[in-house]
């Protein structure tokens, strides 16, 4: 995924498989959709996203918040499962190194 894939300049992003780990050990393999940005208010990278529908991970946690690791082929970060949308997908975020690979020269640019 290049820079110009996505719809707002400043956004980073990942779109692909990802392996969620929950607390408990428990992992899901599922797909995800991930972006992020450098808060300028507090200085920190935060990134956020969707995880697609997974029967497991829904069985697993009826809806709660849980504290995940999410692994994807790029990277892995700690982050929290929270607000299921009418879809069933978790809404994930975290605020730290994402788990997917930034566009440093991009990053640079708009700074």
């Amino acid at each position: 995924m290049t820079h110009a894939d996505h719809q707002h300049d400043d956004d980073e992003g990942y779109r692909g498989p990802a392996t969620l780990r929950l607390a408990g050990g428990q992992e899901f393999v599922v797909d995800v959709v991930l972006r992020g940005h450098v808060e300028p208010l507090d200085g920190r990278f935060h990134w956020y996203g969707r995880v697609a529908v997974d029967a497991g991970l829904e069985a697993a946690l009826g809806g709660r918040k849980a504290a995940a690791t999410v692994t994807t082929p790029q990277g892995e970060a700690d982050g929290e499962l929270s607000d299921v949308d009418p879809w069933g997908r978790y809404r994930v975020a975290g605020v730290s190194t994402p788990p997917f690979a930034l566009d440093l020269e991009a990053a640079e640019v708009s700074a």
